[in-house]
C-alpha cells in the first residue's frame, strides 16, 4: 500500500457507521412497501437492532399477508391495518426483551418515524434520533422536538 492510497481512506463518521448498520439490519425486512432499519445505540455501542415485520411466528407480508397493500391504503396511512412491527417498535421490544435500557440513547433510523413510533421513542427516553430519510408525518417530528429530542438527517 501507497503513503497516498493509505490517506486517502476516508472512515465513517459515527452517524454514517450507524446509518449503515441501519441499512443492513433493514435488509431483514417483510414489509412489501418499505424496508426499515433501527439500530439502538448508546456510548457508541449497538444495544440493539430491529426491521420492519410481522411478529415472531406470524406470516410475513411477503407471504401475501399485506391487508393494507391488498386495500390500496396509501403509505403513512392505517397503520392499525398494518400486520408488521415498525423497524422502531421492534428494537425497543429487543432491548426490552433483552433487559438493556434504552434511557438516553440515540436510535438510528433509515427513515423518519411515524407518529406512533415517535410517542414511543419519547417514553423510552430516547436522547438522539437520527434518520437517513423522510416519511410523510410531520407531526412525528413536532412531537420529537416538543420532547427537546434532538433530530438530525444524515445522507449516506
Amino acid at each position: 500500500m501507497t503513503r497516498k492510497t493509505r490517506h486517502s481512506y476516508k472512515r465513517p463518521s459515527w452517524d454514517e457507521y450507524f446509518l449503515e448498520a441501519a441499512e443492513l439490519v433493514s435488509k431483514r425486512a417483510t414489509c412489501l412497501r418499505r424496508r426499515v432499519g433501527a439500530v439502538l445505540v448508546r456510548d457508541k455501542k449497538i444495544l440493539a437492532t430491529g426491521y420492519n415485520g410481522a411478529p415472531s411466528g406470524l406470516k410475513h407480508c411477503l407471504e401475501g399477508q399485506c391487508m393494507r397493500e391488498k386495500l390500496s391504503i396509501p403509505s403513512g396511512e392505517r397503520h392499525e391495518l398494518c400486520r408488521g412491527l415498525h423497524a422502531e417498535q421492534n428494537v425497543l421490544l429487543q432491548a426490552a426483551l433483552h433487559g438493556v435500557t434504552t434511557k438516553d440513547s440515540v436510535i438510528y433510523i433509515t427513515n423518519q418515524p411515524c407518529l406512533i413510533c415517535a410517542k414511543m421513542l419519547i417514553n423510552a427516553g430516547i436522547r438522539d434520533v437520527v434518520v437517513r430519510d423522510g416519511y410523510p408525518d410531520k407531526m412525528a417530528i413536532g412531537f420529537l422536538k416538543e420532547a427537546g429530542i434532538k433530530v438530525r438527517k444524515c445522507n449516506v
